[in-house]
């Protein structure tokens, strides 16, 4: 399966259950695997024929900027959402994880796949 592939994405959210974090945003790392639309970018070179990713980098960070989210399984499956409806990719894994949220771990998060109907 051919894909484009995002790590380590940073970006900041308000996001959480807790009362400490509805006040301030945290920063969330994210990894994708885009499942490509069609094989036609391989001969024709163009981003119109797969998925430009500077423009989901954007479109991520101002989801992310759109609401306070309480879980990152939330925040996971709406990006999920947004790269399948919004770039006809076929498939989508998303990784979601705050860094930094409890002791003695790098990062705690979620990881989902989803496909198109």
């Amino acid at each position: 399966m051919d894909a484009i592939l995002f790590r380590d994405l940073r970006v900041e959210v308000m996001i959480g259950i807790y009362r400490r974090e509805k006040h301030f945003p945290q920063t969330v790392s994210i990894d994708l695997d885009i499942g490509i639309p069609g094989e036609a970018v391989f001969k024709s070179d163009k981003v119109a024929d797969t998925v430009d990713y500077a423009q989901v980098a954007l479109k991520i960070k101002a989801l992310a900027a759109s609401q306070h989210f309480r879980l990152v399984e939330t925040l996971a499956e709406r990006i999920a959402r947004l790269i399948l409806d919004d770039f006809g990719a076929p498939w989508v894994k998303v990784s979601a994880a705050k860094m930094g949220i409890l002791p003695n771990a790098r990062f705690v998060g979620v990881s989902i796949e989803r496909r198109r109907a």
